[in-house]
């Protein structure tokens, strides 16, 4: 049988390097000491903050240095937990650090509330100081959530609670990643394989009906086991976000999930509107997909298996990182040469071993490389996709971090699938090219675009309407049980897929298994992500003058603008349905072609 290995099977060269943060745990416990002894340190600047402006630069200054030691500490502790969920060592080291970052959060929940009691004419002579124009957009988001900051008493309560609030999130990663087992699939070649987050897709891209379909309902199983306390899990995170949203003098927790990013309500709304507007060209796109699998009823598991027969993918992590390599060129040698440095030279961790967590991502802090984890498969064309999408966020973060000071060095997850889902769009280009004349090749590009466009736009967007209405009910003191959650997302299921698709029981637990819905509403960046890239491609491939040299603005912007302001200047604006619409359109005409391939 094909098992997953230990993580002390493999090769050193296929694991990232994390030296750059800290050579050993002694080192990163020499931080962590030194970094505690500064939480006292807090209270000498409270009710000082408005002597004089620089006093107040002071004390900006020193809570800047305890996050930014704060969050090395975290990422390596968080990074280390991450590559194998049952280590004891790292888990509790990785509890330390978020229980140091609730302890400063209640140290400095005096400064918000404190910055905001300063007379206005005070503060906006402060901010006439030269020394503190750096920080003025800073002071201006601070002072903008003065009606939704409470007094310095209660926001220290609120700080003290992070930590214990967090723990709906924590038991599941804990119990999806670590204790989760989904049993054995035999594939048709009678090879026993254990079935994991890591390989699932893999199946239900088999082109042996059979086996997708077993890995579908085996996967589930484990679901099925846990589903009373997965649903309980999630339910008290949505219960968590309404207690914090409404602490915080918001009624909804969309309203404070909007209000950070300076996001119109009409970004959200338009999404959901233009993509359901969108849904017959879905509704064609699985109706040529049940016709060319030749099915009488078309299921989940019949949805990711490639619709061009007999192209056999293969390629391993060394091939995928310079196939996207060479996708990349078009954003310059520069950004080329300094992603190569960082696939090869320790950046990523590259494939599944046993506890590691599932999926993939690109993180690190100001003062480490960005690291990207991945569970790379080699006979799966979505890993290679996977590999160019988190090396958009890295190089994100790399141009950020190069350009921005501390303090804006990060942005936001607004814009962060923007640059992942561009270099999506320019590998699918790249692979058209290189495979231009072979039809079959060509038609399975075609259609795994078609799919990411549906896993992403319209998949994502019913998650965010799933998201929207799940925390609606609880906004109006409904109890979010099992039943309630598993009927609402069969219902958006019925919508989205079901005038085409056999909806079966299992997948109404799909709403049980996606880690997002832990960060409350997260899942819509990735539908607006996917329109504003597919813009940006647009202007790229359409040779559009400096095109090239605005969207690398944008990637070196970190969190210094709002982020609708930060997509503008690479050309899009977000507040219009256009980008969406205009991405529905590019799927329709994708569909179209794909039925014109698969019909002649």
């Amino acid at each position: 049988m094909t098992g997953i290995p230990n993580r002390s099977d493999i090769p050193k060269e296929h694991q990232w390097d994390l030296s750059p943060l800290f050579q050993s745990t002694q080192e990163w416990e020499a931080l962590f000491k030194e970094t505690e002894t500064k939480i006292p340190q807090y209270e000498a600047f409270s009710g000082t903050l408005s002597q004089s402006a620089q006093r107040l630069q002071e004390a900006i200054d020193f809570d800047l240095q305890v996050n930014r030691d704060l969050e090395k500490l975290y990422t390596w502790a968080h990074l280390q937990n991450d590559i194998d969920k049952t280590d004891a060592l790292y888990d509790g080291l990785f509890q330390r650090a978020v229980n140091l970052y609730t302890r400063i959060a209640q140290a400095s929940s005096f400064f918000t509330p404190e910055v905001q009691a300063i007379d206005e004419n005070v503060i906006s002579s402060f901010l006439k100081e030269p020394y503190l124009e750096p920080y003025r957009f800073f002071m201006e988001k601070i002072l903008r959530y003065k009606p939704h900051t409470r007094s310095a008493e209660v926001e220290e309560l609120l700080a003290m609670s992070s930590e214990a609030l967090g723990a709906p999130s924590r038991i599941f990663s804990q119990l999806d990643n670590a204790d989760l087992r989904f049993g054995t699939i035999t594939d048709q070649e009678d090879k026993e394989h254990e079935l994991s987050h890591g390989n699932f897709i893999a199946f239900l891209m088999n082109p042996n009906r059979s086996v997708r379909k077993k890995a579908f309902h085996t996967y589930y199983k484990a679901y099925e086991s846990h589903k009373h306390t997965i649903s309980t899990a999630l339910a008290g995170s949505v219960k968590k976000d309404l207690f914090i949203s409404r602490s915080k003098h918001f009624e909804k927790t969309m309203d404070r999930s909007l209000f950070a990013d300076d996001v119109d309500k009409k970004v959200y709304t338009n999404l959901i509107e233009s993509v359901r507007g969108g849904l017959p060209a879905l509704f064609d796109y699985l109706a040529l997909r049940k016709e060319a699998l030749h099915v009488d009823e078309l299921h989940f598991y019949d949805t990711y298996v490639p619709l061009a027969s007999d192209v056999d993918f293969h390629m391993d992590y060394q091939e995928a990182a310079e196939v996207t390599l060479a996708a990349l060129a078009p954003l310059g040698e520069e950004y080329v040469s300094t992603l190569r440095k960082g696939l090869f030279g320790g950046w990523v961790d590259r494939y599944e071993n046993r506890g590691k967590r599932s999926g993939a991502y690109s993180s690190g802090c100001y003062d480490s490389p960005p690291y990207i984890l991945l569970n790379h498969d080699a006979k799966s064309i979505s890993s290679l996709f996977t590999l160019a999408h988190e090396a958009g966020h890295s190089m994100h973060s790399h141009y950020s971090k190069k350009t921005q000071p501390y303090i804006y060095g990060d942005y936001t997850i607004f814009v962060a699938e923007v640059a992942s889902t561009l270099n999506e769009a320019l590998l699918s280009k790249h692979l058209l090219e290189t495979h231009k004349g072979d039809k079959k090749m060509e038609t399975f590009i075609i259609n795994r675009e078609i799919d990411n466009i549906r896993g992403t736009l319209f998949r994502q967007t019913m998650f965010a309407e799933f998201e929207l209405r799940m925390h609606g009910l609880a906004a109006e003191n409904k109890p979010l049980t099992l039943e309630t959650l598993t009927e609402l997302y069969d219902s958006l299921l019925k919508d989205y897929f079901g005038q085409t698709m056999v909806i079966d029981e299992e997948l109404k637990l799909e709403c049980l298994r996606i880690p997002h819905f832990y960060s409350s509403f997260y899942v819509y960046k990735y539908a607006t992500g996917i329109s504003a890239a597919f813009d940006i491609a647009d202007r790229i491939f359409k040779g559009e003058k400096g095109a090239v040299e605005r969207y690398k603005e944008f990637l070196s912007l970190g969190g210094s603008m709002f982020p609708v302001d930060e997509l503008k200047v690479a050309g899009v604006d977000m507040s219009k349905p256009d980008s969406v619409a205009s991405t529905v359109k590019r799927f329709k005409t994708l569909v179209d072609e794909l039925k014109e391939r698969l019909i002649s």
